[in-house]
């Protein structure tokens, strides 16, 4: 039997704990929340360029940061879909995909360097000397990255405009729109435009 001095304090507090452990649920349905709306670990990529040196450092950031235990998707689009070609397709495109396809270049190999190209001279240097300081070369960056299970994604509307059909893609190529990686980008903690 509990005394008449400490009953009354316990009907005195009961409310106010009744009141504490409201507030903390509240306070925990707050947290709740946002921690809903804080990004994961993630980084977002839109590839536009078609340059080497920029694709490049694309798949370096991508790979260390894959490397680092981030979720990692690129979504390369317009120029960027010029590296990710392997090769060229001129059946059922309109006299403006043909020319594009013929004046762009075809997979990793063909790109040229943003500054100095020089008719690709630019882009011989710029490799040999990645390969006398022992750097990887592109291709090997490209398949680090996927070998770290970066998503890599071609815009199905940049390939409809410029003619780029699915089988012209490198293997194991995402095909999806701006609300893919849209997607994608809203969970980020990072997202880069390249």
């Amino acid at each position: 039997m509990i005394p008449n001095g400490q009953s009354a304090v316990i009907e005195r507090t009961a409310p106010d704990l009744s009141a504490l452990q409201e507030q903390i649920q509240q306070l925990q349905a707050q947290v709740d929340a946002l921690r809903a709306q804080s990004p994961e670990n993630r980084l977002s990529m839109v590839v536009f360029s078609g340059d080497l040196d920029r694709v490049l450092a694309a798949f370096v950031i991508a790979s260390g940061a894959a490397a680092s235990g981030m979720e990692v998707s690129m979504f390369f689009t317009f120029w960027g879909l010029t590296a990710l070609r392997q090769k060229r397709e001129s059946r059922g495109k309109t006299l403006f995909q043909k020319l594009m396809g013929w004046m762009t270049p075809v997979g990793s190999r063909g790109l040229g360097v943003s500054k100095m190209n020089f008719g690709g001279i630019g882009a011989k240097m710029l490799r040999t000397m990645m390969r006398q300081q022992g750097v990887p070369q592109l291709e090997e960056m490209a398949q680090m990255a996927r070998d770290l299970g970066v998503r890599i994604v071609a815009c199905q509307m940049s390939m409809d405009v410029m003619g780029i059909h699915k089988d012209e893609l490198i293997d194991g190529i995402e095909v999806g729109g701006v609300a893919t990686f849209l997607g994608d980008a809203t969970k980020s903690k990072a997202t880069l435009f390249i």
